[in-house]
């Protein structure tokens, strides 16, 4: 006879001690990095718009319905500001040259910060308020509605075939407005300086011719056509990139218009800087 084995009873099933291990959770970026991470993509979108200009084909319908519509919308508000800029520079610069003795060099002084300063500030800031909206408030829709991802899908670059035309229509429109803007502000100044100050207009245009050079005016033209690429590109930046539906768009049109202004006060003071070093003054 076998002896039958007992029954042993089931054994309870062992559990590990030590705990499963989790996956390393990752910080979130701090929001001081935040600033940063938004510059690098401006920069970097600056650089694709660069590049894409050379690039084929470009969209020549395009850029001149863009730019006849900046245009459209910032002549005449442009004219009309230069207009007091200049009286309220020729009244200021004429009051300081009475009280120091120097009158004779008001028309140069006065036709000098219109050109250099006042000129191109007023056009860039014309532009950004009126045109960079449009774009932002343009672009952003696009982006609501799904339209730039489509163009994607269909292998179409919508910074080629909507940035590229915008950006060259702000840069064209402000080289072009500045001439203008220069010459209405020169002939406000004059007319002030003349009629409300009683200056004679042969000194005014004697100090001029004796101030004033030509590389003034190139760097003026070199001062609207950066802040016009300053204003395009911060425009099409924020209407790519909207946050929150609708209301995101309304708020990246606002901080569009502020992120430009802040930039254009900034490399002004930078242009400036370099060219008071670079070029000397007429008689030095």
């Amino acid at each position: 006879m076998t002896a039958e084995n007992p029954v042993r009873p089931p054994e309870p099933p062992t559990t590990d001690a030590t705990p499963p291990r989790q996956a390393p959770v990752q910080k979130q970026p701090t929001r001081l990095l935040a600033p940063l991470r938004e510059t690098g993509k401006l920069f970097a979108l600056a650089l694709s718009v660069t590049r894409a200009v050379f690039r084929r084909p470009f969209q020549v319908r395009e850029f001149i319905e863009q730019f006849w519509f900046i245009a459209s919308v910032t002549i005449l508000p442009a004219a009309l500001v230069s207009i007091p800029f200049g009286a309220v520079i020729a009244l200021q610069v004429g009051s300081l040259t009475e009280q120091l003795g120097a009158q004779s060099f008001t028309g140069g002084a006065s036709v000098l910060a219109v050109i250099q300063q006042a000129s191109p500030l007023i056009v860039a800031l014309l532009i950004s308020g009126a045109g960079g909206s449009a774009i932002c408030a343009d672009l952003g829709s696009r982006k609501i509605r799904e339209e730039l991802d489509a163009m994607e899908v269909m292998g179409v670059s919508p910074i080629q075939r909507l940035v590229v035309p915008r950006v060259l229509a702000t840069m064209f429109v402000a080289v072009l407005l500045n001439g203008l803007v220069s010459v209405v502000g020169t002939l406000g100044g004059y007319f002030f300086n003349v009629i409300m100050q009683h200056g004679t207009p042969g000194a005014y245009l004697a100090s001029f011719s004796a101030l004033a050079q030509l590389p003034d005016l190139y760097i003026s033209e070199f001062k609207a056509l950066i802040f016009g690429f300053i204003a395009g590109i911060v425009a099409a930046y924020r209407g790519l990139n909207p946050r929150g539906g609708p209301k995101g768009v309304g708020d990246a049109v606002n901080q569009s218009v502020v992120i430009t202004f802040m930039l254009l006060f900034f490399v002004n003071m930078v242009l400036t800087a370099i060219y008071l070093q670079i070029v000397p003054a007429k008689g030095s």
